[in-house]
C-alpha cells in the first residue's frame, strides 16, 4: 500500500515527487513511456530559472530525480497499463505488477506529434524541435522551416520570426484550418513564406548531426525541392497521454484531463493531475514543474482530511 504514487517522470512528475517525499509520504514514481518526459529531447535548456548558462534537458532531469530519491521516493521502470479507481484503495497496472495506492498524481505528459520520418528522429534536439518557446532563441539570424498548418503552426511561426532571418511554413494541404485571425496575421509577417501544398521528405543533414536543409515534396506533382535552413520546428500538435484514463477521468475534447479551477484536482476524489497532461496551453518546464508542486500539496492535504 503506498500514500502516492505519480504516473510520469518528467518535470510534472519529478516535482510532485519531491514534495511528496518530504512530507514523508515515500511516493512510488512510475516512469511511463517517455522517462523523464520531452526535456530530454532537448539539447539546451535556457529559460529555467537558476542556470544561468543554461542546462542539457538530461542533466536538469537527472538532477531532479536524485532531488526526489535524496527525500526517500522509489521509482519503477515502465509504463502504466491500467487504472481502478471504482475502489479505494485505487489499483495501478504497470507491466507484471499492480501497485495499491491512498492517492493518485497523474504527471503523464503529452507527446508532440512528428511527421514519422527517420531524420526527424535523429536530428531531434540537433536542429529539429517541437517547442519554438523553447528553442527558438538559438535560430537568431537563421533560416528555418516550419511545419504545420493549425493555430499551433501559426503561433510558433510569429514567435520564431523575433529571432529567425527567414521562415519557411509548409503545410500538407492547400487550405489552413488555423483560425482566420491567425491567418491573417502570419500572412502580414514579411519574414514567413509558405508553401503548400508540400510535404517533408527528408531533414538533411543526418550524418553530420546537424540541419542543413529540408527536403519537400510538391503532393500532388511529386516534385522535390530542397529548403535551405538550420532549423526545423514541427508544430503538427500534442497528443495528451490519457488514453488508459477514458471513461475513468474527465478529459476534454483533445484529451486533456480536466482539473478545478486553481487546483489540481480531477473529478475523482483522490486523484490529482499535474503538467502538460492537463495544460494545453503553456507546456513549459517551469509550468510543469509549478502544477507538478500543486499536486503533491493537494494530495498531502486531502490525505489529510481523509486521516489517512
Amino acid at each position: 500500500m503506498r500514500n502516492v504514487i505519480i504516473i510520469g517522470s518528467g518535470c510534472a512528475g519529478l516535482t510532485a515527487a519531491i514534495y511528496s517525499a518530504r512530507a514523508n509520504l515515500s511516493p512510488l514514481i512510475i516512469d511511463g513511456y517517455e522517462p523523464g518526459g520531452q526535456l530530454t529531447l532537448t539539447t539546451d535548456v535556457e529559460n529555467y530559472p537558476g542556470f544561468p548558462d543554461g542546462i542539457l534537458g538530461p542533466d536538469l532531469i537527472e538532477n531532479m530525480r536524485k532531488q526526489a530519491k535524496r527525500f526517500g521516493a522509489e521509482f519503477r521502470s515502465g509504463a502504466v497499463t491500467a487504472v481502478d479507481f471504482s475502489k479505494r484503495p485505487f489499483t495501478v497496472a504497470a507491466g507484471k505488477e499492480t501497485h495499491e495506492c491512498k492517492a493518485l498524481i497523474v504527471a503523464a505528459g503529452a507527446s508532440a506529434r512528428l511527421i514519422g520520418i527517420e531524420s526527424e528522429k535523429k536530428l531531434m534536439g540537433h536542429g529539429v524541435s517541437t517547442c519554438a518557446t523553447c528553442d527558438g532563441y538559438f535560430f537568431r539570424g537563421k533560416e528555418i522551416v516550419v511545419v504545420g498548418g493549425g493555430d499551433s503552426a501559426m503561433e510558433e511561426s510569429a514567435f520564431l520570426s523575433k529571432f529567425a532571418n527567414k521562415i519557411t511554413l509548409v503545410h500538407r494541404r492547400s487550405e489552413f484550418r488555423a483560425s482566420k485571425i491567425m491567418l491573417d496575421r502570419m500572412r502580414k509577417n514579411e519574414k514567413i513564406t509558405v508553401l503548400t501544398p508540400y510535404v517533408v521528405e527528408e531533414v538533411l543533414d543526418a550524418s553530420k548531426g546537424a540541419v542543413e536543409g529540408v527536403r519537400v515534396r510538391h503532393v500532388d506533382t511529386k516534385q522535390t525541392s530542397i529548403i535551405p535552413a538550420t532549423g526545423m520546428f514541427v508544430a503538427i500538435g500534442h497528443n495528451p497521454n490519457t488514453a488508459i484514463f477514458s471513461g475513468h477521468l474527465e478529459r476534454d475534447v483533445a484529451g486533456y484531463l480536466h482539473t478545478r479551477p486553481g487546483t489540481a484536482r480531477t473529478n475523482v476524489e483522490g486523484v490529482f493531475a499535474a503538467g502538460d497532461v492537463q495544460d494545453h496551453v503553456y507546456r513549459q518546464a517551469v509550468t510543469a514543474a509549478g502544477s507538478g508542486c500543486m499536486a503533491a500539496i493537494d494530495a498531502e492535504r486531502w490525505l489529510e482530511s481523509q486521516h489517512a
